[in-house]
């Protein structure tokens, strides 16, 4: 498994575990599967677990992790976990957030994380007040949040803090450049540069690319994630879906896809993930698989190493 530096927290492996997958988010699982395929992950050299609370029902990405590094302690590997802010947040944002992280430390079973994400998209920070689910305007990201990851970072609960950069590119921009920057941020990285179902913004571009380019440089780590785009980019949907929803019309999208990677003689999801984990400037690749055998998939994907940069630009064309 390739090491490639993490920024502030260090040095990670090129795949990271996502909690999606494991948590049934992606497709059916369970938890034996799920704990099975954390054990098969790190002894394949993955260095990171990437969760959150949303990941299945009551908490269940936490609590299969929970359960694995209870099974076989893995001190040398780092984990993460996300707060969500909901949109009617009654004020006491610190008080949300300091109960978020002891619940999932719970669940875990670890006194620290080694990542905390803000878990929840950012306004333009010229339009404090527009209605967009899942957002929070700017003010109360600068003067609340960032305040309190950093007093949580010095009390010694979080080595670092990030943050979901799939919010308004302007919010998400300004936050990247604006000291203090996040640790990290999870920036979506995929082959048709597809946000799918949590891209709220309407015609607004995504600008994926600026993004990257903006976390790099200014210090900020880049995790890549939605690398087969809610499994838009594999060879078939695990889950079944109404045509019109977001990820089906995605799939749709994307034939042309799956035919150049039967040419390259490679199944969409490998094609997709060494995609990327070709991209310049992405630290690490979140895979949201679900048991051993799509695990398997990905790891062989990324023992291939990467792709040319004619792969690269055919793919994009």
């Amino acid at each position: 498994m390739e090491i490639r530096d993490f920024g502030r927290l260090g040095r990670i492996s090129a795949l990271t575990l996502g909690g999606g997958g494991i948590g049934g988010v992606w497709g059916r699982t369970d938890r034996a599967e799920a704990v099975a395929t954390v054990h098969a992950a790190i002894d394949a050299g993955i260095t990171m677990l990437d969760l959150a609370p949303g990941y299945g029902e009551d908490a269940e990405s936490e609590r299969a992790v929970g359960e694995a590094l209870r099974q076989r302690p893995a001190d040398h590997v780092m984990v993460t976990s996300k707060v969500p802010l909901p949109d009617d947040e009654d004020g006491d944002i610190a008080g949300r957030i300091g109960r978020n992280l002891r619940a999932s430390l719970d669940r875990i079973g670890r006194d620290h994380l080694d990542l905390f994400l803000l878990h929840t998209q950012l306004r333009p920070t010229y339009d404090e007040e527009r209605p967009v689910p899942r957002n929070i305007g700017w003010r109360q990201y600068r003067d609340e949040v960032v305040p309190e990851f950093e007093r949580l970072r010095e009390a010694g609960l979080i080595r670092g803090w990030g943050i979901t950069a799939v919010g308004h590119p302007d919010g998400v921009l300004a936050a990247l450049r604006e000291a203090p920057t996040p640790d990290a941020a999870q920036v979506v990285v995929n082959a048709l540069d597809m946000a799918g179902d949590i891209w709220p913004w309407g015609d607004v571009p995504s600008a994926n690319d600026e993004v990257l380019r903006a976390a790099n440089d200014n210090g900020v780590a880049v995790v890549g994630i939605r690398a087969v785009a809610a499994g838009s980019l594999t060879s078939a949907l695990d889950r079944d879906l109404p045509p019109e929803h977001p990820a089906a019309v995605d799939f749709a999208r994307a034939e042309p896809f799956r035919k150049l990677a039967a040419e390259m003689g490679e199944t969409p999801a490998s094609l997709a993930h060494r995609y990327a984990l070709s991209v310049p400037g992405v630290a690490t690749v979140v895979l949201g698989v679900k048991n051993r055998a799509e695990l398997a998939e990905c790891l062989a994907a990324e023992a291939r190493g990467p792709l040319t940069a004619e792969q690269l630009v055919a793919i994009r064309a």
